[in-house]
C-alpha cells in the first residue's frame, strides 16, 4: 500500500460543487479492522447531507463521505478472524468511501456476492442494512402483510420492494412519474401509487391499510402514513426530506394501536452493525447469490466527477443506486 491516496473531501458546506479532488494518507487498520482498496463506492443521501454540513461524521470516523465501498482486503489489524488479504468484500462505512483506500469494522463487510460486479456490489451495504434493519429487525415484516415504501425508485425502495416480496409481503410504494411507478412495478410492487396524480391515502384504505410502512420524507407525510396504517400498523422513520416537524392527533395512535419509530443507521454500534450484518449474511445474501434480488442501477461516474453525482441523486430522476468508480 502506497502512503497517500487519491479521495475526494468536503472543502466548505455547500452545494455539489464543494466536492474537490484531494491526496489524503492512506489509512491503517486498528483493532479488529480491515483495510480495503476500493473498487468503487456509493452515492446516498446522508453523503448530501454531509456535503451540505447538516450530517457531521461520529466521533473517530473519516470526515470524507461515503458509507460503502465494495473493494479487496489489503491489510488487517490485530484481532480480525473474518477476512484475509485478497478477499473480494463489500462494506459498510463509518466514512471515507470516496477514496482509494478505507477501513471499517470486520464485522461490518460481507461477501461480494455470486455474480454481482464490483460496482453492483457497492451498491448493497448502505441501502440493505437500513431496510432490513428498519422494515424486518425494528417493524416486525412478516409475509402476507400489506407493506408500502415511499419513493420505490430510489435506492432505499428498490431494496425494500425486492426484500419484502421475496419475504412474502404484499408490495405497495410510492413514486413521482409513470416511468418509475412502471419500474417498481417491475421489481415486484403489486401497486405503484404516482404521488403527483393520485392520493397514497385513498389507494391503501382501498385495500386495508398498510401494515407496516416505511418513509423517508417526513414533514406532512406524517399524519398521512398515519391514516394509510391498518389498525395495530407501524410507521418506521428513516428520514424527512420534507421536514422533521409536524402537528400530529395522537388519539389515532392510541385508539388504532399504531406505532411509531425510527433510526439511523450511520451512528450506531459497532456491535449493533455486526448484529445486522449477520442477518443479512444468512438470510438476504443468500437471496443475492441465487439471483432473487439484486441492485437496480442508474449511473457510475468516475471518483472525480463525484459533484455530478450528487447532483445526479439530488435531481431525483435516478432510478436505482449511483455509484462511484474508484479504480
Amino acid at each position: 500500500m502506497e502512503d497517500t491516496m487519491r479521495a475526494v473531501e468536503i472543502s466548505e458546506p455547500g452545494g455539489p460543487e464543494v466536492l474537490r479532488l484531494c491526496d489524503r494518507p492512506v489509512p491503517v487498520p486498528g483493532a479488529e479492522q480491515i483495510a480495503i482498496t476500493v473498487d468503487h463506492a456509493g452515492v446516498n443521501r446522508p453523503d448530501a447531507l454531509q456535503r451540505a454540513g447538516s450530517y457531521a461524521p461520529p466521533p473517530g470516523a473519516s470526515d470524507l463521505p461515503g458509507l460503502e465501498a465494495s473493494g479487496v482486503v489489503a491489510a488487517i489489524g490485530p484481532g480480525v478472524t473474518r477476512w484475509a488479504v485478497g478477499d473480494k468484500v463489500c462494506a459498510l462505512l463509518p466514512g471515507g468511501g470516496y477514496a482509494e483506500n478505507v477501513v471499517t469494522h470486520q464485522d461490518h463487510a460481507l461477501p461480494v456476492p455470486k455474480g454481482l460486479s464490483m460496482a453492483e456490489a457497492a451498491a448493497l451495504p448502505e441501502t440493505f442494512f437500513t431496510v432490513w434493519s428498519n422494515v424486518f429487525m425494528r417493524a416486525g415484516l412478516k409475509a402476507g402483510q400489506r407493506f408500502l415504501v415511499h419513493g420505490g425508485s430510489s435506492g432505499i425502495g428498490t431494496t425494500a420492494i425486492q426484500l419484502a416480496r421475496a419475504m412474502g409481503a404484499r408490495v405497495f410504494t410510492t413514486a413521482g412519474s409513470d416511468e418509475k411507478c412502471a419500474a417498481c412495478v417491475a421489481l415486484g410492487a403489486e401497486q405503484a401509487i404516482n404521488y403527483r396524480s393520485e392520493d397514497f391515502v385513498a389507494a391503501m384504505k382501498a385495500v386495508g391499510g398498510a401494515d407496516v410502512i416505511l418513509d423517508m420524507v417526513g414533514g406532512d407525510y406524517l399524519p398521512r402514513n398515519v391514516k394509510a396504517l391498518a389498525d395495530d400498523g407501524h410507521l418506521q422513520q428513516i428520514a424527512f426530506l420534507n421536514g422533521p416537524k409536524v402537528e400530529l392527533n395522537f388519539a389515532q395512535l392510541m385508539v388504532r394501536r399504531l406505532t411509531i419509530s425510527g433510526s439511523t443507521l450511520r451512528p450506531q454500534s459497532d456491535a449493533a452493525k455486526a448484529a445486522i450484518a449477520e442477518e443479512l449474511r444468512t438470510r438476504v445474501w443468500p437471496l443475492l447469490d441465487a439471483g432473487r434480488v439484486a441492485p437496480v442501477m442508474d449511473q457510475t461516474f468516475p471518483l472525480a466527477e463525484a459533484a455530478k453525482a450528487h447532483a445526479r441523486m439530488e435531481s431525483s430522476a435516478h432510478i436505482g443506486k449511483i455509484v462511484l468508480q474508484v479504480r
